[in-house]
Formats: C-alpha cells, structure tokens, sequence
C-alpha cells in the first residue's frame, strides 16, 4: 500500500491541497483529511462510470471504439455553422486552453459554468476592480468574518476550519478569536455557527448594503428597517466591520443571482472599498467546483475577456446577454455544443435542457450524467485530480497542480489528450 501525500482535492473551490490518499494495487481505499464530499469523490470513482465511448445511431446508442468516436467528433465540429463550447467547471487549465483553440478554429464560442453562478460577480469587478487577498492572508488575519449569500458548512464544509472562523493563524487562531457574521435569507447551518445572524428578505441585499455604506461613512439612517432588518441591527453590524482589524466578506450565489445581480457586487465592492478608509477589509467569492476560477482565469489570458467570448467575426467578442452560451441556446442560434467538465442539463434551467434536444451534442466525461444520456457522442474521459494531473486556480485565485494518485481504466484517456486529437484532426 502507498500512501500519497498532499493530494489536492478536486471538489470545490477550496482546493484543499492536504489530503492523503491510500491507494493499494491501483485502487483508492482511504482518504484522509478530506471533507465528506471529497472523500466521497475519491471513493465512488467506479460508480455510474462511462467505460465505452458512444455513438448515438437512428436514436439508440452504439459503442464503439475510441477512434470512431474522435473521428465522429471531428466531423460535427466540422459541418458545425456554429458550435458552443461550455462547461470547464471540472477539468484542468490545460484542457480548457485546448477547448479555446477549438473554438477559434471552428468560428464558434466558448462559454463557461459561471455564466451561472458567479457571471455578476464577474462583471461587477470589471466595472469596479475587487479589493481581495489570498485565503492564507484571511487564515492568518482576520479578526471578522462575514459569509453573505452562501452556505459553507453543506456546500465548502472545511472552509471554516482551514480558512475561516475556526482556522488557527499565526497572528489570528482559533474562533474565541474571531467573530463570525452570517447574511442569508434563512437560518442555514452556517447560520446557526454565526456571532450573529442577519436574516434579511429575499432580493433586498442591494438596499441593505447601501445602507451599510451610509453608516459606515458615518450617516444616519431615517428609516426604522431595510429589507427587513432593523436599523439597530445594522448599526450593530456596520460598527463590528469598522472596528475590525482585518475583516473578510465572502459572498455566494444568494448575492449574485437575486435582484441586483452584478449590482449587488458593485455595491458590495463599494462597502469593502469605504471600509478600507478605516480599516482593512477584503472580499472573495465562494466558487462552487473546484476549477471554475481557472476557467475564467484562462480564457482571459487566451482572448481577454473571461466568459461569454464568440469568435464568429474571426476575433475573440465579448458581450454578456447576447454571446453567452445561455443566450445562443434559447435563441436556437447554435447547431452544435461540445461540453467539457460540466453537466448542463442538470444545472441550467429547463427550457435551455429542452432546446438541447434540437442541437447536436458532444460530451467529455467520466461518468453516465444526463447530458450523457442525451449527447450524440459521448467520450469517457479520467477523472481530473485523480486520474490525471493538471493545473486548477483555488476561489482566491491561487493556481495550484493536480495530481493523479491511480492510473484510469484501460483504454480511458485524460481528456487533454482526447483534445489534443481532435484538435489536430481538425486542423
């Protein structure tokens, strides 16, 4: 047995990179330091696992071999108008650079998962920048805590333990030493962790942290409460971010797809950006899967725009609304999509699953998913992290390398090296 050490976890964006993994005869038996949903990736490799590459005939699936497979591939793309490239949440920078040559090729346009998730986020930044720092940065310094919109406990469960209210730091440890504030719609477990508790009405966030950044600027409010809080009970809270030495807000999806949207950060950015005339406050956002950041890290470094970037007039556009993948599927402006390290058809809404079936449809991907199950061809692929190796960026914009601690099944190839082939076929 070998026990493999400072294995990074390739679940969520908090990219532990402290695991260890027991494997014996090429097969994983234990998982240390992992958090429940890590551990279970690890373990449950062979579970609904896709071991043959598939070829959809006069609407039954056909197996068939890896070649035929590419070769088909190869062929749509090519007869492709205009194709979609999408997803890239779980897979590694690499694969995702090879998907952005891809589509310049073809004409088409790459778009990724946080189209869905942290797009406003995005954009808010774009038009006003994010005062941010390292995740060892808030480890070591802070003092206060915030967790606006998001869950941590169920969706990041070693957050607070490696970095948040219960990490220990060199100058900061343990949580008799922080104090912990969580703004949410309801009462999560995260809530129930929390100093205090801020329960504000749904799709209210923009007004309340406006009316933080009139407190903290020293204004008074004339109104008895905002999006349901009372006024006190900000003044309580504008006081415990202005006294803070080193303060930290870390916000998810209940910020950036109520009302507001990309509104909603800006003015948040806007409240950390006051604070910092008094203090030392940052911002980073909770990232769901574990590469979505390198995503939009590498499509900025390949065409300068980092999601949403159509290559249909010969070079890179960007426009959000109009060229995101999202927006080309409902208007049925799209003949192909290629899906790499995503699921869309469990993660976007109904009516854009439903158009897919009008598309031709290729999918990259280890296990039987439903956009499997609806693809024209379907390529396994390894599991990145696990059974290859690569480059992925924690939420903090760390990059960090992914390891393979066991080799795939036979004949299964990592999904570099499945583009690389396609690729090259197509030029």
């Amino acid at each position: 047995m070998e026990v493999i050490k400072n294995v990074l976890c390739p679940f969520c964006g908090c990219c532990c990179d402290d695991l260890e993994v027991e494997v014996d005869s090429n097969k994983i038996i234990n998982v240390r330091n992992a958090c429940a949903l890590g551990r279970g990736k690890f373990l449950s490799l062979g579970e609904h696992r896709l071991l043959k590459p598939l070829v959809r005939v006069n609407g039954e699936y056909v197996e068939t071999d890896l070649d035929k497979a590419i070769e088909k591939a190869v062929e749509m793309v090519k007869n492709s108008s205009y194709p979609v490239f999408y997803g890239f949440g779980c897979t590694s920078c690499e694969a995702i650079k090879l998907c952005l040559e891809m589509a310049d090729l073809s004409g088409g346009l790459a778009d990724n998962i946080s189209v869905v998730c942290h797009g406003p986020t995005i954009l808010g930044l774009q038009d006003m920048g994010i005062p941010s720092a390292t995740l060892g940065q808030v480890r070591h310094r802070a003092d206060l805590i915030i967790y606006w919109g998001c869950n941590p406990v169920e969706a990041h469960p070693r957050h607070m333990l490696r970095y948040g209210p219960l990490s220990n730091g060199r100058f900061v440890a343990g949580r008799k030493n922080r104090r912990m504030v969580v703004v949410d719609v309801r009462r999560t477990p995260t809530a129930a962790m929390a100093d205090v508790f801020i329960q504000v009405k749904p799709n209210s966030d923009f007004e309340i942290l406006t009316a933080l950044r009139a407190l903290v600027n020293d204004l008074d409010l004339e109104v008895e409460e905002v999006g349901g809080v009372s006024a006190a009970k900000l003044e309580e809270l504008a006081d415990m971010m202005v006294n803070a030495k080193f303060g930290a807000l870390f916000f998810g999806l209940g910020l950036t797809m109520s009302y507001g949207k990309e509104h909603n950060i800006e003015s948040a950015i806007a409240l950390v950006r006051d604070l910092n005339k008094k203090t030392k406050f940052i911002m980073i956002p909770m990232r769901g899967h574990f590469n979505v950041t390198g995503a939009n890290e590498v499509f900025t470094w390949q065409t300068g725009y980092p999601f949403c970037v159509d290559f249909s007039m010969g070079y890179p556009r960007y426009n959000p609304g109009e060229t995101s993948a999202i927006d080309v599927i409902a208007r049925g402006d799209c003949d192909l999509v290629f899906v790499v390290g995503a699921d869309p058809c469990s993660h976007l809404p109904h009516h854009i699953v439903e158009k897919l079936k009008n598309v031709k449809l290729i999918v990259l991907d280890p296990a039987v998913t439903p956009t499997v199950k609806m693809a024209d061809v379907a390529i396994p692929v390894a599991y990145v992290g696990i059974e290859a190796g690569g480059t992925a960026y924690r939420m903090d914009g760390v990059p960090l390398q992914l390891r393979k601690v066991v080799d795939p099944p036979p004949g299964i190839l990592s999904d570099v090296d499945v583009l690389n082939q396609i690729l090259r076929r197509l030029k």
